[in-house]
């Protein structure tokens, strides 16, 4: 099998499939596929990843991001553990959704930064660098041909599963509050601690086996870390110039993507006209414009919502819109791929545009969430625990 050289771009048809892989950019793999050590490589990049000063400035920024996405969801899921208003199923969710956060700044974006400094202090890249398919095998000392372990087989399955993981949770979390909403009386029967739970962890198996589908059903994908994004992508094993003929399961994942959201934007429409409807209903009755007739008829609301509901449904109603936006540029780069473009610097930013969501959650819940501010202000005191006697 020959590497597909640098400067050789896939058919724009083909290029959604595959967003970061007409971005390589390796010499080793440049001279598997027969360039003489005469011939250069443009790279691909001009801003954002070439220069040591801009790798710098990215370094920077990427230790940055991981510091506020590991402070703030640790922050997060500590004032939830402690506070037991949070053990509800809205809670559970909360923490589901952090702990997927946490992950991107744990293990994502260290990842990159260690990726990032060996590519400056050091004259040549890792030996697993590009993958597994353009690498170099090293011969082992039975003589074997051996190839590295490329640290992207897991770091690249699991930043995809947590971003799955953030879609899934967040369409779980419209659903509880649009039940709040729509039918407070049938709220905890419905929606209980045990149903919660369970499809938490339905929603993070799937997205894994999602995440892993590519890998599990084909073997013609691996991971590589990509020049231009400065993540781990999914790139098919080109046979020559072509693409494998099952290139199309990385379709999966925009499927997956914009069906959640577009579910998640549909409830939340429902549940806010139901709300403005409500509002509208009481305003009315305020004024003596409209008497509340009781029962189920006429005008009268006989199961409102309460105020903490409805505060709670337009919270998870800006993380949606949060989410989508940090989402809008990959479908932007993606649509991209379709017409022929390819946008090495527009791809730093919209990967990491998508990352630097996992820190957002925390800045919207300390500004919308009475009790999550209290929680924190209570866990930063130096005084924690309460008055004798007193239960919180």
């Amino acid at each position: 099998m020959t590497a597909l050289p640098p400067n050789v771009s896939v058919p724009g048809s083909t290029a959604v499939l595959l967003p970061a892989a007409d971005s390589l950019f390796n010499l080793t793999a440049a001279a598997q596929a027969g360039l003489g050590s005469s011939q250069s490589l443009a790279p691909l990049c001009t801003l954002c990843c070439c220069g040591f000063l801009n790798r710098t400035l990215a370094v920077v920024f990427m230790v940055s991001l991981a510091f506020a996405i590991v402070v703030g969801n640790v922050v997060t899921l500590t004032v939830f553990v402690q506070t037991r208003q949070s053990r509800t199923p809205q809670g559970y969710l909360k923490v589901s959704l952090a702990i997927a956060d946490m992950m991107v700044g744990v293990l994502v974006v260290p990842f990159s930064v260690y990726t990032e400094i060996s590519l400056m202090v050091t004259s040549a890249p890792p030996i697993w660098y590009q993958g597994s398919s353009t690498s170099l095998a090293t011969s082992s000392s039975l003589g074997e041909l051996v190839s590295p372990w490329q640290p992207c087989m897991l770091i690249g399955p699991v930043f995809a599963g947590c971003t799955f993981v953030s879609i899934s949770t967040i369409f779980l979390m419209t659903l509880e509050r649009s039940v709040a909403i729509l039918r407070p009386l049938h709220k905890d029967a419905l929606v209980t601690r045990r149903r919660t739970l369970l499809l938490i962890l339905l929603s993070w198996a799937a997205s894994f086996l999602l995440a892993l589908a590519p890998l599990i059903f084909s073997g013609n994908f691996t991971l590589e870390y990509n020049e231009c994004s400065r993540m781990c992508n999914y790139t098919p094993l080109l046979f020559g110039s072509q693409l494998p003929p099952d290139a199309n399961i990385l379709l999966l994942f925009p499927a997956f993507d914009f069906t959640l959201l577009g579910g998640t934007l549909a409830v939340n429409i429902v549940s806010f006209t139901s709300i403005r409807r409500y509002t509208r209903k009481r305003k009315l009755l305020s004024e003596g414009s409209l008497t509340d007739g009781g029962g189920g008829g006429g005008g009268g609301c006989p199961h409102r919502p309460s105020f903490s509901d409805i505060k709670a449904a337009k919270t998870i109603g800006i993380l949606t819109f949060a989410f989508t936006a940090s989402f809008s540029p990959i479908a932007v780069f993606v649509l991209g791929n379709v017409v022929g473009y390819t946008w090495c610097n527009f791809s730093f930013f919209a990967f990491w545009i998508l990352t630097g969501n996992s820190c957002c959650n925390v800045i919207i819940y300390s500004v919308r969430d009475h009790r999550f501010r209290k929680g924190v202000t209570l866990l930063f005191q130096r005084d924690q625990s309460p008055p004798h006697g007193e239960k919180t």
